[in-house]
């Protein structure tokens, strides 16, 4: 190479390269680059062409001179760091420098992995973890001139590695954690995972167990039993097996082991977890329950009693089977004080009196009297019963034993007149009858105790089971059925766009989506009864909500329903779906309605109330607190004992055939115990029913209601990937976003769509059902294609959404959701509303790149605007996303606008009221008052106010002002300060018109 090509050295280099051509090194030792030696330029040419950080330190003093690759590891000290000693720039690691200099002058070569060094990033000290390479450099005569130092910035894989370190600690803690012994097992047999309690089970170490065979841990006799269902598993099949089994201290202990095989990326089985639960504790609670149900049935029969229940307040209420069979009396004759009727008339004043004592002092009673049996004979009884008290000490039932002592009493009789002969035999007698005495109050206590402890344990577990199992069938019923509508409902509105003209056909495809309607319709009351509904809570104020349903209950119940509201002062907020409430006061109504034959007087209450201890221990699921009470009160029918006990259950009903699902009440319960409330209901024959719902108090604000802007239907050329495992579904959906202009690509199951989304094909919305096969499930999808596409945006769609994205009944923060089946319309909508929201994100992302690179500019005669000429105006910003809000605002404030920002209408024109505000720039879908109306009212306040809709639509509302400016979203400074000129420059032609047409 010539002189005249060295004095071109370094070429290219890029960024560094150009500096190092443009810097005065004259300031430096090293002097002007054109004097540099032939050595240094070659090694500096080399220096800025290299992709890997480095960095030449020169001479002893080390002045510093690097490639692109190192600005990154300046990090603020570029580009000041360019012909500055290595003491300057890094003076926390000088001292390390200085050693690493002194070495490579010495002509040792140096290499360091995994090097720490604690660095200053923005005046605060950073940990970062290099791998770092010397390498001594020498001059034109040989001897050490400088030091050339590689740098590799693992800082990321290192914290990586540490993370997925004290995770698999994390994992192993938890599983020790537990009482249960848990396992994993390759194909091999071959143990590969085991907790803390394979030392209780097998008396082996977990540690020890790893590695070796499933035979040599549990012996070979265990193994025998075992290997079958080990085979099971590992080819798929999840088991669970009770078996007996002898643990290392040789106890013997009933156990469930579940078998739960694991599958690879590629869907074959890798091994199994096998996990062992301690059963014996429950096994021998099963044994002595039945041995307790077995002392019980004979107690009972040796004691020849008559068991009954009377409520706290000495009532008889519910069923009395054993009364009944003594007596003969129905159930309404026994309800109450009824049961007095049987006992004889000279002996019923006392008894009513000793009873209302016993009952008034809380205190066992016992007593004799006369009752008449079912075939018309008297017989003498004895009375035992005793209070039955919760946790805090008050009586909530009475449980009583009759035992009949006619016999005995006779006998009684004879002993008396034979005392004087039989006195001897009579002390026996006596004694005998007090040990008797003795052994049945022992014993009744036990049956009553039993009584009571069997009662609620068998209440409360008939309860669990009957919501569990109807919460299950319920999902996937729903699931099942919503994917079917969902099938019809798309073909439907493909086929309606087929028949236009054709006014028979197109009213049959009317009737039809109105079927699909209703079929949703049953598809939500069952996930509300289920509590599997995603529901959308906010803070609502009952009282104004249900005062603004007072026309839609007129309207609904009819003129000869009276309605009466009760709103108390001092409502608390509460926290709960609006429309959910809305659905469960108009079913409560139409029921009142119903049951008062269409004539009579609604009441409908609302008002605080507490809920204390007491009550809720005697009421399952209800958790004490402070709660909103919703009554609703009706001058109807009422309901029997036997119909109340019914009538939360689904698709229990006791209007006439096609009046009605059942489903309603069963909804209102359902929806209230999701939302952690909870449901009263008193009705009695003759006198009405009132049904209250206690709803939990929120403390929060009440929040604005949202009122969405529909304006026409529209398409888009976006590209969209459809995953769902359901064909015809996936069929009707790729169809319609092909109708509305849409590049569709479409995927069975997440795994295919993730192959979809790896394989490069660009790709602007991920479109996938929630309830997918496979291991990988939709929400990891989307985390997956976030991080392939950080610009793709995600629309979940379900009929029956499960935990995955619904967490406590409710949608997760941030998560789009179109609910199954759904309309052409409503997926139209949703589509362009996530990708538009998606655009202003990108925007905010970049905010160098503007918005006008990629669309074309609105059409308005943006030519004749004098650009720059609008500094200063008073802008009022209406935008309810915060982090949009903000973005905008900074966006107008460095064009040197004036800004006054509103989250909400209402706010906007409070500022439009006491401000001088000139041009508005308003989002369309804002909450409460709509965009489009807050620009109406804009120009009644101020008539010559700018208006801008900033929006993720393509076309203005109807109604709104002529000259309004669309600003699609997603927008930059530059589409911003168009806007603004143009509408300025409109209102400016407007004022100057009118101007002349005063003077004319």
């Amino acid at each position: 190479m010539t002189t005249k090509h060295v004095n071109l050295l370094p070429i290219g280099g890029g960024e560094m390269g150009e500096r190092i051509r443009s810097f005065d090194w004259s300031s430096t030792r090293l002097g002007p680059i054109k004097k540099w030696p032939d050595n240094l330029r070659f090694l500096v040419d080399q220096l800025v062409n290299t992709p890997v950080a480095q960095v030449l330190m020169w001479g002893r003093e080390g002045t510093m001179i690097y490639n692109d690759g190192y600005r990154e590891i300046a990090g603020a000290n570029h580009p000041e760091a360019l012909g500055k000693l290595v003491s300057e720039i890094w003076p926390e690691i000088w001292d390390w420098n200085r050693e690493r200099l002194r070495s490579g002058f010495e002509g040792e070569a140096q290499s360091f992995l995994e090097q720490p060094m604690m660095l200053e990033r923005d005046g605060t000290p950073e940990l970062f973890y290099f791998d770092l390479y010397y390498t001594p450099v020498r001059g034109v005569s040989g001897e050490i001139a400088g030091v050339l130092c590689t740098v590799v910035d693992n800082t990321g894989k290192h914290l990586a590695q540490q993370g997925l370190r004290e995770s698999k600690a994390d994992i192993v803690s938890m599983t020790d954690a537990v009482p249960l012994l848990i396992g994993f097992i390759d194909r091999d047999l071959i143990y590969r995972f085991g907790n803390s309690a394979c030392q209780e089970w097998f008396g082996i170490d977990n540690s020890a167990i790893i590695g070796k065979h499933v035979r040599d841990v549990i012996g070979n006799e265990a193994f025998q039993r075992h290997s079958a269902n080990l085979a099971k598993a590992l080819s798929g099949e999840p088991l669970v097996v009770d078996m007996v089994i002898r643990r290392a201290d040789a106890e013997e202990r009933a156990v469930e082991i579940r078998y739960t095989p694991r599958r690879a990326l590629n869907g074959k089985v890798d091994g199994v977890f096998v996990v062992l639960v301690d059963m014996d504790e429950r096994k021998r609670s099963e044994i002595a329950l039945e041995i307790s149900n077995s002392r019980f049935r004979a107690a009972v029969d040796a004691v020849h009693g008559v068991l009954w229940t009377n409520n706290a307040d000495g009532k008889m209420t519910g069923p009395q089977p054993s009364w009944a069979a003594l007596t003969g009396q129905s159930y309404n004759e026994y309800q109450g004080d009824g049961w007095l009727d049987a006992v004889h008339p000279e002996d019923q004043e006392s008894t009513a009196t000793s009873w209302k004592n016993a009952v008034a002092d809380a205190e066992p009673y016992i007593f004799e009297h006369r009752v008449r049996r079912f075939d018309g004979f008297w017989r003498t009884f004895q009375i035992r019963a005793v209070p039955i008290r919760n946790a805090a000490g008050a009586v909530v039932e009475w449980v009583g034993v009759h035992t009949d002592i006619t016999d005995h009493r006779r006998a009684q009789i004879e002993v008396m007149e034979k005392a004087e002969q039989l006195e001897r035999q009579v002390r026996h007698r006596e004694r005998a009858e007090e040990q008797l005495r003795q052994l049945n109050e022992t014993l009744e206590a036990r049956v009553i105790e039993e009584i009571a402890v069997r009662r609620q344990a068998e209440v409360a577990l008939v309860q669990a089971q009957k919501m569990e199992s109807i919460g299950k069938l319920t999902g996937g019923i729903a699931h099942d059925f919503n994917n079917l509508l969902q099938v019809v409902s798309g073909n439907l509105h493909l086929l309606a766009k087929d028949v236009v003209g054709n006014e028979r056909a197109e009213q049959r495809v009317i009737n039809a989506l109105a079927g699909v309607n209703r079929g949703a319709k049953l598809a939500s009351q069952l996930l509300a009864f289920g509590r599997r509904q995603a529901l959308e809570p906010k803070v609502v104020n009952i009282g104004r909500f249900v005062t603004g349903m007072d026309d839609l209950l007129r309207s609904s119940l009819g003129e000869a329903v009276e309605i009466e509201t009760i709103i108390s002062g001092g409502l608390w907020n509460t926290f709960i779906d609006p429309n959910q409430v809305e659905n469960a006061l108009l079913n409560l109504a139409i029921n009142a309605r119903d049951a008062m034959n269409g004539t009579g007087k609604l009441t409908i209450e609302v008002g605080n109330a507490s809920l204390d201890d007491a009550y809720a221990r005697s009421h399952a699921e209800v958790e004490p607190g402070q709660y909103v009470m919703l009554a609703v009160s009706d001058t109807g029918e009422g309901m029997t004992p036997d119909v109340l006990e019914q009538v939360f259950e689904p698709f229990f009903t006791t209007k006439p055939e096609n009046k009605g699902t059942g489903l309603g009440l069963s909804m209102v319960y359902g929806f209230v115990k999701q939302s952690n409330g909870h449901v009263k209901i008193y009705s009695e024959p003759g006198y009405g029913t009132t049904v209250k719902l206690y709803l939990p108090r929120a403390l929060e604000a009440e929040d604005v209601e949202v009122r969405t802007e529909r304006g026409p239907v529209q398409g888009g050329t976006e590209t969209v990937l459809v995953v769902e495992d359901d064909d015809e579904v996936r069929a009707t959906v790729v169809e319609l976003l092909t109708d509305l202009g849409y590049s569709v690509l479409k995927a069975v199951d997440a795994q295919s769509a993730l192959n979809v989304i790896d394989s490069g094909m660009p790709i602007d919305l991920l479109f996938t059902d929630v309830v997918m096969p496979g291991t990988l499930k939709s929400p990891e999808l989307a985390r997956k294609a976030r991080e392939r596409l950080p610009n793709v945006a995600v629309l979940f769609t379900s009929g029956y959404t499960e935990n995955s994205i619904v967490h406590g009944g409710r949608l997760d923060a941030g998560v789009e959701l179109l609910s199954k089946p759904y309309s052409r319309d409503a997926l139209a909508r949703k589509v362009r509303h996530v990708l538009a929201n998606q655009g202003q994100r990108e925007q905010m992302q970049a905010p160098e790149k503007t918005a006008s690179e990629n669309k074309p500019a609105p059409e308005i005669a943006q030519s004749q605007v004098p650009v720059g000429q609008t500094k200063g105006v008073t802008i009022l910003l209406v935008e309810d996303d915060a982090m949009i809000r903000m973005n905008t605002s900074d966006m107008l404030q460095d064009l040197g606008y004036v800004v006054i920002e509103a989250g909400n209408a209402e706010d906007a024109i409070s500022a439009l009221q006491a401000t001088g505000v000139q041009v508005l720039v308003t989002d369309l879908g804002l909450p409460g008052m709509s965009g489009a109306a807050l620009a109406r009212k804009a120009r009644e306040l101020r008539p010559a106010v700018g208006l801008i809709f900033a929006t993720g639509r393509d076309t203005v509302p109807e109604g709104s002002p002529e000259d309004v400016y669309l600003l699609p979203k997603p927008y930059g400074e530059d589409d911003l300060q168009r806007a603004i000129e143009a509408v300025w420059h409109a209102r400016a032609v407007s004022e100057k018109a009118e101007e002349q047409t005063d003077k004319v």
